[in-house]
């Protein structure tokens, strides 16, 4: 059964969900730069760090690499259960990548590396996709540099992106994890959305749903921006709130008042 939000506003598909084909993500040029400088690293075959705040749009950056990425010539893995201990990461691993898993760490460990010299005989350049790094053990953190290394370090058969909250920064900023942090080539750091991306981001989401006008009054966008510091997860939950909360009152529009009514609501919630 659809919201009844939808009907009120005349959206055809709720705006805000998760449910969104890779092509049709928001990306302001920020964001853009950075997609296309995690391409440039896969296409020179270097391994990347990306982390940020809760929320800012990490893995929708992930999907817009895969999406831009020739398939031909990639193969990319990815992997989010990172609280693994090192070896049922690595047999996480080998089930990600479609090998049978052995019972020993060293087995594990053989597979995964002669999978990724086989795609390398074949031309394909692999990419594994770990997030939320931040929470890997550190037995995995102490390995990871080790599965870079074939040939005698002389060539790169793989590509690590680790992905994370700024805490997966400092602690490969660590002097133990100085030989991994020493192979993450590009390091980028994932920032909010600003002011005027947090309303075309609004307009976009909206547009897709079907609608045309503007839903959300600018003082409104102003008080979303602000309460959310640009996160995009924090604005697609509370601007979905605010169009339920302004239907229930048969309001056209999203205004302030109907906004800080929402987060009076949320703070609440929270406080609970």
């Amino acid at each position: 059964m659809s919201p009844a939000y939808l009907s009120a506003f005349g959206l055809s598909q709720p705006p805000f969900d998760k449910d969104i084909p890779d092509a049709e993500l928001y990306l302001p040029p920020s964001k853009q730069s950075i997609v296309e400088a995690i391409r440039e690293a896969l296409s020179e075959r270097t391994s990347v760090l990306l982390y940020g705040e809760p929320g800012v749009g990490k893995t929708c950056l992930l999907r817009a690499v895969r999406h831009i990425l020739p398939q031909a010539g990639f193969r990319l893995t990815y992997c989010h259960n990172a609280t693994l201990g090192r070896r049922d990461f690595y047999r996480q691993l080998c089930l990600a990548l479609g090998l049978s898993p052995s019972a020993t760490a060293a087995g594990v460990f053989y597979a995964v590396s002669a999978h990724v010299q086989d795609l390398a005989a074949q031309r394909v350049h692999p990419a594994f996709l770990l997030d939320e790094a931040h929470l890997l053990h550190q037995d995995t953190l102490d390995h990871l540099h080790i599965l870079l290394n074939y040939e005698w370090d002389s060539r790169p058969l793989l590509s690590l992106i680790l992905v994370g909250l700024p805490e997966l920064h400092d602690r490969l900023a660590l002097r133990r994890n100085r030989s991994l942090y020493s192979r993450m080539s590009l390091r980028l750091c994932v920032g909010p959305l600003v002011p005027d991306d947090t309303a075309e981001y609004l307009r976009l989401r909206l547009r897709r749903s079907g609608c045309d006008r503007e839903l959300f009054a600018q003082d409104a966008v102003a008080l979303l921006h602000e309460a959310t510091s640009g996160a995009m997860r924090d604005i697609d939950r509370l601007a979905a709130a605010a169009l339920r909360e302004a239907a229930r009152r048969k309001r056209r529009l999203v205004e302030r008042d109907i906004l800080a009514r929402v987060l009076e609501a949320d703070a609440r919630d929270s406080a609970a």
